[in-house]
């Protein structure tokens, strides 16, 4: 279980998770295993409103960094989400088919979307935001959405 800095706005209280690093847009990388998981931050998730489907491109795609991997379909927009690395998809979460929403439930563990064997994690890697960074970036924006 990842540890988080969280805070709360309004109603709503947004996770970041340390564990991990994120692009500006809310899509989450972490190594696991010598491979890149990716997802949705909390706050991409609850913004964007209830999953109903979830289209990840097929295990064999490869990918550049901010190539589309996956379009999520809530309740309130459609999100094209671009590829927080290069490489290549070797997994797509499975659960995604049966149980989109997944991601609105758990969008640090079970709802993640694909695991990518990365072309050149040093170089995407130092593109994305620290923890720290992307929960300040967010704080500012869900700040400035409630004034």
């Amino acid at each position: 279980m990842p540890d988080f800095i969280e805070f709360t706005v309004d109603k709503f209280t947004f996770q970041v998770a340390t564990d991990r690093l994120y692009t500006d847009a809310g899509v989450w990388a972490r190594l696991v295993g010598g491979r890149v998981q990716i997802g949705l931050s909390d706050f991409l998730q609850q913004r964007s409103g209830d999953v109903a489907f979830a289209e990840v491109k097929p295990a064999g795609t490869r990918l550049d960094y901010n190539d589309e991997v996956a379009v999520v379909e809530t309740i309130k927009v459609d999100i094209s989400l671009g590829s927080p690395v290069s490489g290549t998809i070797m997994e797509i979460n499975p659960t995604l088919e049966t149980a989109p929403d997944v991601i609105n439930q758990d969008p640090y563990g079970g709802g993640w979307l694909a695991l990518l064997n990365a072309t050149d994690w040093e170089i995407d890697r130092a593109r994305l935001l620290t923890p720290q960074a992307y929960f300040e970036k967010i704080k500012q924006l869900a700040e400035e959405e409630t004034r």
